[in-house]
């Protein structure tokens, strides 16, 4: 059996989360390490709020980094845990990376906390706004996004496709579909147009970072967002973090690579069950074990060891 993890991406937050794992002594030294490496009791945001903070993208995306990292962590010390690929959702992606060690705990951090900075900067600097579409097929979601000069920022399954772009353009892009006969368009309530042109300032910001990162090739396949395949080159690896920023998330196709490569167990680190939820409309037969806290971790830690 060939088992991938998958980590969570921007929006699974809740506030509370990772509280229950500092139970164990290393766990909640990772947090504590957490606080120190970037200056502020992130810590404290995560267990206890304020939610607004918390969903501030500087704080949400090393908060979802250490939370899945913390689950990595209590999976290593099961004998016999082991796993053969890893895959995250946008910035899930550099919870995947740490995994399979491409780079350091440290590293991944200091570079979540800096894309989410930039990121932020660049919500506040644009006036974005992103629009799932529900029932569209990827060409029909391209056509409506060209049509209302915006971009597909999402392909996460099957009937479920983001669009991205100005704020102002997302009534037209919601007209576009209506008329083209797609089930349903839901604007969505976040900060701005995540994965669209609007972040182009957030990715020539944060390509210096990653062209200094201490970036390794990974120990087994992590699919990029941006290709949907996985790099070995840490050159590459570089170019395609960058480009996610502003690129579509092509998680459809990267579970996809995954199951052709022989996958047939996924292990979803993070809240909410979104990725388990995702991965059942790309292939219903598939399985999933979603573990977001300490009483998941329980129920399925003799899962995690029954690997042939």
């Amino acid at each position: 059996m060939k088992r991938a993890l998958l980590f969570s991406g921007q929006g699974a937050q809740h506030v509370g989360m990772g509280r229950d794992l500092t139970e164990v002594p290393e766990i909640a030294a990772l947090y504590k390490k957490a606080d120190e490496i970037l200056g502020f009791p992130f810590s404290q945001i995560s267990f206890e709020g304020p939610e607004a903070r918390l969903t501030d993208t500087d704080v949400c995306q090393p908060a979802l980094y250490v939370h899945g990292y913390a689950l990595l962590t209590l999976a290593r010390s099961i004998p016999g845990f082991r796993f053969d690929a890893a895959a995250g959702l946008s910035l899930g992606e550099y919870t995947a990376h740490a995994a399979a060690g491409t780079f350091d705990f440290e590293t991944g951090l200091r570079l979540v906390h800096r894309r989410g900075a930039l990121m932020q900067e660049a919500c506040k600097a644009t006036e974005g706004g992103m629009l799932a579409l529900l029932g569209a097929d990827a060409p029909t979601a391209q056509a409506i996004a060209s049509e209302a000069d915006i971009d597909v920022a999402n392909y996460n399954c099957p009937g479920q496709i983001v669009l991205s772009g100005a704020k102002s353009a997302i009534p037209k892009a919601q007209e576009v579909a209506k008329a083209k006969g797609v089930r349903r368009a839901l604007p969505l309530n976040v900060a701005g147009a995540y994965h669209s042109r609007l972040m182009a300032s957030a990715e020539a910001a944060l390509a210096p970072d990653l062209a200094k990162a201490d970036i390794r090739t990974p120990q087994m396949p992590v699919p990029a967002n941006f290709s949907g395949k996985p790099a070995t080159d840490p050159v590459e690896i570089r170019s395609l973090l960058a480009h996610q920023v502003t690129g579509s998330v092509r998680w459809e196709e990267s579970i996809r690579y995954l199951l052709a490569s022989g996958i047939t167990q996924f292990v979803e680190f993070g809240p909410g069950g979104v990725l388990a939820g995702f991965l059942k409309r790309i292939d219903a037969d598939a399985t999933c074990i979603s573990i977001g806290n300490l009483a998941d971790f329980k129920t399925h830690s003799h899962v995690l060891n029954s690997i042939a």
